[in-house]
C-alpha cells in the first residue's frame, strides 16, 4: 500500500500547507458574519435565510475531519444519532461489517486497494465522484439562487450545477456524465439533491469503493446554524450493493478567506511513477 500512502501523505502536506497558498489571495472580511460585542464569530448563530426564507447555503466550506487535522482543535458533530460519518480514504469507515457490497463489486474494490489506487481519478488529476468531492481536504464554494446552486470545488477545479427550477432528471438515455445530472427541491429547511447518469467506472473514496451507472444518489444538506452545514449522502446503486446505504459529512464555514487556483494537471509528473502490486 505504500503508492496508496504516498498519495495520504501529499495530501497531508497540502492541507498543512494549504492556508499558506490561500493567502496568497489577500484576507478579505466575509459580509453578514454575526459577532459578539468584542467582535468574535459567532458561528453558533442561527442559518441565515435568502430573500424567500429558505436556508441560504452560501459561503466556502471546509471538512471537520480537516479543522481536526490541521488546526488541532476539536469539532465535533453539532448532532448526535444519524447515519456513520465517512472519512476521506474509506466511505464505508462507520460500518462494522462493510459496506454491503455486491460479490463482484468486493472484488473490484479489492483489487483497487491492492494496486494501491493508482486508478483513482482524483490521482490523475480527472474529475472527481461526488462523495469525493464531499470529502476532499480542498474547500468549496456554494453560490445559491432561486433557480440554481452551484458548487465550485477547489480540488481539481470541479464545478457543479443542481438545478432548483423545477425541471426532472432526463429519462432520454443521457450522456454520462462524471457528476451526473443534478436536481433540487427544498424539503422545509434541508435542500434535497438527486442526481443520476453517472458514468459506469466511478470510485467514491480513495479506497475505490464502486459506482455505477445504475446509481442514484440522494444528498440531504441542512445548514445546522450559522458555521455547521450537515450533508446526508445515500448511495442507492443496485449494481454493486446489495442495499441503499447513507453516510454523513460535515462542513465548517471558512471566514475571511477565498479559494485559489488549482490546476491539478499542470506539471504533472505523478502519473508515470504510480505502480500496482
Amino acid at each position: 500500500m505504500r503508492t496508496w500512502l504516498n498519495v495520504v501523505g501529499l495530501m497531508a502536506i497540502f492541507a498543512v500547507t494549504s492556508p499558506a497558498l490561500r493567502a496568497q489571495w489577500p484576507s478579505y472580511p466575509t459580509p453578514g458574519v454575526p459577532k459578539t460585542p468584542d467582535g468574535k464569530p459567532t458561528l453558533s448563530a442561527p442559518a441565515p435565510r435568502t430573500a424567500d426564507g429558505k436556508p441560504d447555503l452560501s459561503g466556502i466550506w471546509e471538512n471537520t475531519w480537516m479543522i481536526q487535522f490541521r488546526r488541532q482543535t476539536p469539532a465535533p458533530s453539532p448532532t448526535t444519532g444519524g447515519p456513520p460519518v465517512t472519512t476521506f480514504a474509506n466511505i464505508g469507515a462507520g460500518f462494522p461489517d462493510g459496506l454491503p457490497l455486491q460479490p463482484w463489486a468486493a472484488e473490484l474494490l479489492k483489487k483497487r486497494k491492492e494496486e494501491n489506487s493508482k486508478d483513482n481519478p482524483d490521482a490523475r488529476c480527472l474529475p472527481m465522484g461526488l462523495t469525493q468531492f464531499h470529502i476532499h481536504p480542498q474547500p468549496r464554494k456554494i453560490i445559491q439562487t432561486p433557480t440554481l446552486i452551484v458548487i465550485l470545488y477547489e480540488g481539481n477545479a470541479g464545478t457543479r450545477q443542481i438545478f432548483m427550477d423545477g425541471r426532472p432528471l432526463p429519462n432520454n438515455d443521457p450522456q454520462p456524465w462524471w457528476y451526473g445530472y443534478s436536481v433540487g427541491n427544498w424539503d422545509g429547511d434541508t435542500l434535497v439533491v438527486e442526481t443520476t447518469g453517472f458514468r459506469d467506472d466511478g470510485w467514491l473514496d480513495i479506497w475505490g469503493s464502486p459506482l455505477t451507472d445504475a446509481a442514484k444518489i440522494t444528498e440531504r444538506f441542512r445548514r445546522v446554524n450559522y458555521g455547521v452545514l450537515e450533508i446526508d449522502v445515500t448511495i442507492d446503486d443496485p449494481k454493486a450493493y446489495t442495499k441503499p446505504f447513507t453516510v454523513r459529512v460535515d462542513q465548517r464555514i471558512m471566514l475571511d478567506s477565498e479559494m485559489i487556483e488549482f490546476i491539478c494537471n499542470e506539471n504533472n509528473r505523478d502519473p508515470q511513477h504510480m505502480v500496482g502490486k
